[in-house]
């Protein structure tokens, strides 16, 4: 098959979609079953995701009418981009599945209403103006690129049986990443579609936004203790490698943010006082593009929030926010 199309077993094949970004491929999924093919997350609406579509379903041998539905592990734009673009390719009758928790979420993130929502949080958290208009700049055009929405949703809950193409997976709520996201387990098989939550080589972004719920990244923790007892042979993940060893990895991960809770009280230590100099500490901060600073400091602010709520740290959050350690 071409580059970026790999299978990956008789009935799932593994679709690499370019991102413009320094994380600069998504991996989704088709899932072969016997009413069509179920697609597992889309890629950004650009030329080059339209163009990787286009070669694997050559390679496939599919038509457009031969996918029987999209599944959206969350509402993210690198893996919700091209939902409305796939369903426009039936004439809107494919059924765009997201999980039910993402709802309210996409419609706080895609509303433009909400940019000055966006904008008062950045300068709350100690980014200055003309960094901040940069930020909004790549969100707006990020946004763009999920354009045109799909017309119609259906929604999935957790603890659910859903029809993979000939596999029945069941729904795991996983937040920390996303609040609602969902992934998908296979128990005959001991499979996972792990999304975004558990990822090789690099840490899924836990951010603190002005949508999500509270302590993102205690939550994130939580579940993956919980999820570590989970008997998965391969887990098919968002981005990156394939993952063989799935506790191995999800152990290496609680070490990770343990040691980043170490140096974020540590910054504080320091005497960085504000989210944005807190990031800093944690961060080169130069080595980023705008789009990549929303996320180092929505991260170090999850981080702040996990210490606050473990009694470690202490903020006075009446506009611009000011952290010190205890």
């Amino acid at each position: 098959m071409d580059a970026g199309i790999t299978r990956i077993s008789a009935d799932i094949v593994q679709v690499q979609i370019p991102l413009p970004y320094a994380l600069n491929l998504v991996n989704c999924y088709l899932l072969c079953g016997e009413n069509g093919w179920t697609l597992l997350d889309t890629g950004l609406n650009t030329p080059a995701g339209r163009n990787q579509w286009q070669k694997a379903m050559q390679a496939l041998d599919i038509r457009p009418h031969d996918i029987e539905k999209i599944v959206l592990t969350h509402m993210h734009p690198d893996h919700f981009g091209l939902a409305g673009w796939w369903q426009r390719q039936t004439e809107q009758s494919l059924p765009v599945y997201l999980p039910a928790g993402e709802r309210a979420q996409a419609q706080v993130f895609y509303d433009r209403e909400n940019t000055p929502r966006y904008h008062q949080w950045m300068l709350n958290c100690g980014m200055q103006h003309e960094t901040v208009q940069h930020i909004e700049a790549a969100l707006a055009s990020t946004r763009d690129l999920t354009q045109p929405h799909p017309v119609s949703e259906q929604y999935l809950r957790a603890d659910t049986i859903v029809r993979l193409g000939q596999r029945n997976f069941r729904a795991i709520h996983a937040p920390g990443h996303s609040d609602g996201q969902l992934i998908f387990y296979d128990e005959a098989d001991r499979l996972l579609l792990s999304g975004d939550h558990v990822l090789m080589r690099i840490t899924p972004n836990i951010g603190s936004w002005p949508h999500t719920l509270p302590d993102p990244l205690g939550r994130y923790l939580r579940s993956l203790r919980k999820l570590a007892a989970l008997d998965v042979r391969l887990a098919l993940p968002g981005h990156k490698a394939l993952i063989h060893d799935w506790r191995g990895r999800i152990n290496e991960l609680l070490a990770h943010h343990d040691g980043r809770l170490q140096d974020t009280r540590a910054a504080l230590a320091a005497g960085a006082e504000t989210v944005y100099e807190v990031s800093a500490h944690l961060f080169k901060l130069d080595r980023l593009t705008p789009h990549e600073w929303r996320f180092a400091m929505a991260e170090s602010l999850a981080h702040l929030h996990c210490l606050r709520t473990r009694e470690r740290a202490a903020c006075d959050c009446r506009g611009l926010m000011r952290w010190r350690a205890l």
